[in-house]
């Protein structure tokens, strides 16, 4: 079974309108230069781990004050036991919330047919070609199965949201009218700015991220097309 390698008990931010909990996941298959979980992703093996089962009993706890789970990473859907693990949070009578990158859409679209989560976050990471995707995220990405994990969520019953990390110098205003004219979405997708503190490339730890006023004015022009 999966180790679990963070644990968040109750958070008010990871899933909008809901009490959380949130399940941190090792391991990544990108290497974002702007990532702030990058120990989960290269040292995941220094950190402690935390069993299902010990979680399971922790969040038994929580019945009655957090609404579901959030699992997240790391890029959860590398690891094969997922199902298993999302199987036994909802018999603990718990909703599940999936982050994901969206580079393995057989397992959530599996996922969602066999009606395993309640909500998909997807990280969205750059407008949709090659080349912007491959500056975004550090290595060179399948856009085919960008789109169709898209796809997925776009003509699936799931409720789910695309996030955008506006990075600058990474992303350009245009960028961001670029990749919301793609996915015509809506409210569904929403910008989050980038945070200096620990980010994987060191050379962004002293850029200054987005103005948040201004994040917020772009995020509700974008959020007009649909």
């Amino acid at each position: 079974m999966i180790d679990i390698k963070g644990f968040l008990e109750t958070s008010f931010l990871d899933w909008h309108g809901r009490i959380c909990s949130v399940l941190f996941l090792p391991y990544c298959n990108l290497r974002c230069p702007y990532c702030h979980n990058h120990s989960l992703v290269s040292h995941s093996e220094r950190l402690a781990s935390i069993s299902i089962w010990e979680a399971l009993d922790r969040l038994s706890s929580f019945k009655g004050w957090i609404d579901g789970i959030c699992i997240t990473g790391g890029e959860p859907t590398l690891h094969a036991d997922l199902p298993l693990l999302i199987r036994e949070i909802r018999r603990k009578g718990f909703l599940v919330k999936l982050d994901t990158n969206g580079t393995h859409p057989r397992v959530l679209e599996k996922l969602i047919g066999e009606k395993e989560i309640d909500y998909v976050a997807m990280d969205v990471k750059a407008p949709l070609d090659i080349t912007r995707y491959r500056r975004a995220t550090g290595v060179p990405v399948d856009l085919d199965l960008i789109l169709e994990s898209i796809d997925i969520l776009k003509r699936g019953s799931i409720d789910y949201q695309f996030r955008l990390t506006v990075v600058p110098g990474i992303h350009q205003t245009e960028d961001i009218q670029t990749l919301a004219d793609q996915l015509r979405v809506g409210k569904r997708l929403v910008l989050q700015n980038f945070n200096p503190e620990n980010p994987l490339d060191p050379a962004l730890k002293g850029l200054f991220p987005f103005d948040l006023k201004m994040l917020k004015e772009m995020e509700r022009e974008v959020q007009r097309i649909t």
